[in-house]
């Protein structure tokens, strides 16, 4: 009975799943035994920008979502924000972006720049963002909020390497086991493994 708009992310903490419904601009929950489908955050006016609680939050095309079992990670991707919610309240805040698209790093939260981030992922500590049209690997110190890049030189362009001398051609999925990155180098037509140390 329930409908969606273009589901795009999915994540699950074990006994609920969300989802990023990209053109509803709206962040789901579904409950797995019942299948019962709510909406956790987006407001019903649509896209737009706004930090607050539940459908009081406004996003724009939202893509990647991951969670730490405690809160979930939303790449906001038309807004070039990494946004958070707390899954027991709903409360949204944003964690990291300016709102421009660019490129910044070295910087912390709302200083830093994104260009359509589209895949995220955690290690508990860490946040690991796939910024598309910026064709880099992007890491953010969930404490501090600390944005910097792990890896691509920024190109669009294929090669492997350390850090910054690999280039990676618009990546969009990401995910980790821990230890390693794995990217869906999506431009490239390959999937490419970051090992995180």
């Amino acid at each position: 009975s329930a409908k969606f708009n273009y589901p795009y992310g999915i994540t699950t903490d074990g006994t609920n799943l969300y989802v990023a419904d990209r053109e509803n601009h709206k962040i789901r929950k579904i409950v797995i035994s019942s299948r019962l489908v709510t909406t956790l955050a987006g407001s019903a006016q649509g896209a737009g920008f706004a930090d607050g609680t539940g459908t009081g939050a406004k996003f724009n095309k939202p893509k990647g979502i991951t969670t730490d079992g405690t809160n979930l990670y939303v790449a906001d991707t038309n807004n070039n924000k990494i946004r958070k919610i707390v899954i027991s309240s709903g409360v949204v805040t944003t964690l990291a972006g300016s709102g421009s698209a660019g490129f910044l790093d070295s910087t912390t939260g709302t200083s830093a720049k994104f260009n359509k981030p589209s895949g995220i992922t955690t290690d508990g500590t860490n946040l690991y963002v796939a910024d598309t049209e910026n064709h880099k690997i992007r890491q953010i110190v969930i404490s501090s909020g600390v944005v910097t890049t792990l890896a691509g030189s920024g190109t669009g362009t294929f090669a492997n390497g350390t850090g910054t001398a690999a280039s990676f051609y618009n990546p969009k999925g990401i995910t980790t086991d821990g230890t390693n990155l794995y990217v869906a180098d999506t431009n490239n037509n390959k999937i490419r493994k970051i090992v995180i140390s």
